[in-house]
């Protein structure tokens, strides 16, 4: 994490820049990503402000809080920061396609997405049982999916057993 703190319009303090930069890295447990951090403190009269900026893939995420206390001030902005990162990655996690959440959660499937369509294709593996047609008739006849991948007993290859709209199945066999 890159913070910079600049102060204007009072005497630079190590205790405020180092309590400054404790508080901004503790956003960095939400953000596994590179962030910049830019801390600007000033002082006006009575009124002490604490602008920060972060920079998190591009994206800006800016508060700025007035208090009679530095430290308060520092405080006060680093919750509106903390709740704006929340919310900002909130957003991204709802706009994620739900293939791209499951993948996350380790479950069987892996969707690709083509860059120029944005379909998404997903990916399921199973295991292709060897079995005669006739037992797959029977495995498909039993189960509510519309087709079954077995490798045929006989010549070991794999081939799709289907039901077609009008009721039949279908038998797919490479040709040898």
């Amino acid at each position: 994490m890159d913070i910079t703190v600049t102060f204007r319009r009072t005497e630079p303090s190590d205790a405020l820049r180092v309590y400054a930069e404790e508080k901004v890295s503790k956003v960095r447990k939400y953000l596994d990503v590179p962030v910049e951090a830019h801390i600007v403190l000033s002082v006006e009269k009575f009124r002490h402000q604490a602008d920060v900026t972060l920079i998190v893939n591009g994206t800006r995420v800016k508060a700025m809080e007035e208090t009679g206390d530095m430290y308060s001030a520092i405080d006060q902005v680093m919750d509106k920061i903390e709740k704006q990162v929340k919310r900002h990655l909130q957003k991204i996690r709802e706009r994620r396609p739900e293939g791209a959440r499951a993948e996350e959660e380790g479950e069987g499937e892996e969707p690709l997405a083509a860059a120029e369509t944005e379909t998404v294709i997903e990916v399921e593996r199973m295991i292709a049982k060897p079995m005669d047609t006739e037992e797959a008739v029977m495995q498909l006849n039993l189960s509510k999916q519309e087709f079954l991948v077995f490798r045929n007993a006989k010549s070991l290859e794999v081939n799709v057993l289907y039901r077609k709209k009008d009721g039949s199945l279908g038998l797919i066999e490479p040709a040898s």
